[in-house]
């Protein structure tokens, strides 16, 4: 009952604070997977040459959203504190002065159906951004198709002045044009997309000494420019850097402009970053969450990194939470792809990578490749013994499941852990 109050409380003064600032310009992004870093891409793009401000953290909620429009902490467990933020948050929207900039850039979740309508009602969006839609939190979302429904009002929330940038790559993304009352600016690697990266110039800059990053050529109106993005790996990576480039571009910006605009970018902890490890190794750090489509995808990444003769890829995997019913078999699906991309080690936490396990044997994976932890202590003891100078080692999991625990019993320099882990 006190957060149902507490949710609608924030979200009036929320609207209010913006109304009294002059309504800036929301830049909404939702999606299943891909939200925060597409954030920091928009962040990136636009900071060099827009006054912005961008929602910090994860602060995309029905609570989180509202406080990062009027620039305030949470609560965290006490009452107390939560009392003190319902002041601030009343002072800001009533009497206080009206400091935002011109553009926010906000991150709009969905856990449950009707959050997405809460949301881009109390910062309606003139662009609204798509990253992706896939399984995610199936306890609350039934099925694939409700989770379609919820991001699609993301599209439907703008009006016939309003931008909608959207995944081409994704099927369902790309149907929410349908719902769309004005201008739909497409990215990808479609050859259908307005902003679009080439495949073919897709390449990882990678060395053994921890130093990475993502280049590949993007196409846009007419023009073609070489793009960087520092620190993460991963197709998913061009995708955030598409969505940065296609915001730009909505906002006039220029193609060259935009692309060493993004040499900004700072990959966040967590999300597919690369990291030195113990005994000269490759740590890939994709902590944050996990979901089957990031966790496959971060495979991908895995498999197409180059290893030395005498070195190997480790992936490391805990269970996937908030899949409801589908949990066995998407559990099954991730085992099944960790075998086909030839792994030398597959190291498992949790029950509900017992499926994972079984698929992987059944697809052909060697029994003395494969391991299953309960935590993640054991599993980040046991690869400190089995790595190898050279190797390449994944770490992912749902965040319930705390894997950054096995990358800091992995880092090379671990007194850095509070700067750089989740």
């Amino acid at each position: 009952m006190y957060r149902k109050s507490l949710e609608v409380f924030l979200a009036k003064s929320a609207r209010k604070y913006l109304i009294r600032s002059g309504n800036p310009e929301i830049i909404g992004i939702t999606g299943s997977v891909g939200k925060t870093s597409a954030r920091e891409a928009v962040r990136a793009v636009l900071s060099g040459g827009f006054p912005i401000r961008v929602s910090p953290r994860n602060m995309n909620t029905e609570i989180g959203m509202p406080l990062a429009v009027l620039g305030l902490p949470g609560g965290g467990k006490s009452a107390w504190q939560w009392l003190k933020v319902a002041v601030m948050a009343w002072f800001r929207a009533n009497i206080g002065k009206a400091e935002l900039p011109p553009i926010l850039v906000l991150e709009m979740a969905a856990d449950r159906p009707g959050d997405i309508e809460k949301l881009t009602g109390i910062a309606p969006p003139a662009i609204g951004v798509v990253t992706a839609c896939a399984q995610s939190h199936l306890e609350l979302f039934r099925t694939i198709d409700e989770v379609f429904r919820e991001k699609r009002v993301m599209v439907e929330s703008l009006g016939k002045d309003g931008v909608a940038i959207l995944n081409r790559d994704d099927e369902r993304v790309w149907k929410m044009r349908e719902r769309a009352a004005g201008r739909v600016v497409s990215y990808g690697f479609d050859g259908e997309a307005d902003v679009r990266a080439l495949p073919e110039s897709l390449g990882y800059a990678f060395d053994p000494e921890g130093d990475c990053g993502m280049r590949f050529k993007v196409s846009a109106f007419g023009s073609t420019v070489p793009v960087f993005v520092p620190g993460v790996l991963g197709r998913q990576v061009a995708y955030a850097a598409l969505v940065g480039m296609a915001v730009g571009l909505v906002k006039g910006m220029n193609l060259v402009e935009i692309a060493e605009n993004l040499r900004s970018f700072r990959p966040l902890p967590g999300r597919v970053r690369c990291l030195g490890g113990i005994k000269r190794t490759v740590l890939i750090d994709d902590t944050y969450n996990a979901s089957p489509k990031s966790v496959s995808a971060a495979l991908d990444v895995l498999g197409d990194l180059p290893v030395g003769p005498e070195s190997g890829r480790i992936a490391v995997l805990g269970d996937m939470l908030d899949l409801g019913g589908s949990s066995p078999g998407l559990h099954g699906e991730i085992g099944r792809k960790a075998a086909e991309i030839g792994l030398d080690t597959l190291v498992l936490v949790g029950e509900r990578t017992t499926e994972t396990e079984r698929a992987a044997l059944e697809a052909g994976m060697p029994r003395e490749k494969v391991f299953h932890f309960p935590d993640t202590e054991r599993a980040g003891m046991f690869v400190q013994g089995r790595m190898r100078s050279g190797d390449i080692v994944l770490i992912k999991g749902s965040r319930g499941m705390r894997m950054e625990e096995v990358t800091r019993e992995l880092m090379a320099d671990p007194q850095r852990a509070a700067e750089l882990l989740v």
